[in-house]
């Protein structure tokens, strides 16, 4: 009597015949990889990398519609395809749109959120305090001013907020701490501006970024990180998922 495996009906590992696209997709992302393919130019046109893999149009079609996804190409009508630079910026973009599903599907995940974002900035935060310059506190300053120039206008209002953080996760050096922060920011802010919760709290906002610069500008880390987490604190109550307005 023979035995039976999970695997399989006679014990073995089945072969699982893998879609031609998937393997075109695999030969292009080492050639980028590689370097084969510098960012900035041009990939082969779909004929040449027809004969080169032995496959059919749709083959290739699809694989380079599947690097277009993945944002490693651009591909504009009757131009052959780019390869785009690789950064930390286009790896977080690839979960935004199924970050903002998952943000929209529960309204718990809005407060994890909130509670990442504060975890995140009051790091980055402490991190800016122990290593500003003065550039970079002109910079802060800078940004406050152009901030409290927008008022009365919320969508410049939150374009400027959002600069003011993101400029004390660059102070990092770190390129892909300011992509996260990019992306918290922009899914957050998605809720603020659609619904408009700024009555009263813009001047609140700007007194405490001077706060924090301040803090920034003495090296006093851990000031800076008690008036940051006092800041999301109160702006939390201003991002409300929608299931919770009405």
């Amino acid at each position: 009597m023979s035995r039976r495996g999970t695997n399989g009906a006679d014990g073995g590992e089945r072969i699982v015949r893998r879609k031609l696209s998937d393997q075109v997709l695999e030969r292009l992302l080492e050639m980028i990889t590689r370097g084969e393919i510098a960012p900035g130019e041009t990939m082969p046109s779909e004929r040449d990398l027809m004969e080169r893999f032995g496959v059919g149009r749709p083959a290739v079609r699809e694989a380079l519609h599947s690097l277009d996804t993945m944002g490693l190409i651009s591909i504009s009508h009757g131009e052959r395809a780019r390869v785009s630079a690789l950064s930390a910026e286009t790896a977080i973009h690839q979960i935004d749109g199924v970050a903002r599903l998952l943000l929209s599907a529960d309204p718990d995940n809005l407060g994890h959120l909130k509670a990442a974002r504060r975890f995140f900035e009051i790091g980055m935060v402490r991190s800016a305090a122990e290593r500003a310059r003065p550039t970079d506190i002109g910079d802060l300053r800078a940004l406050v001013a152009r901030q409290r120039e927008t008022l009365g206008d919320a969508e410049a209002f939150i374009s400027a907020d959002i600069a003011f953080h993101r400029r004390i996760a660059e102070m990092s050096g770190n390129p892909i701490f300011v992509a996260v922060c990019d992306a918290m920011l922009n899914w957050l802010f998605t809720y603020h501006t659609d619904l408009l919760l700024w009555a009263g709290a813009e001047d609140t906002t700007l007194a405490e970024h001077d706060e924090i610069v301040d803090c920034i500008a003495q090296g006093a880390a851990d000031a800076a990180a008690v008036a940051m987490g006092r800041h999301l604190d109160r702006s939390a109550t201003l991002y409300r998922h929608h299931d919770a307005v009405g």
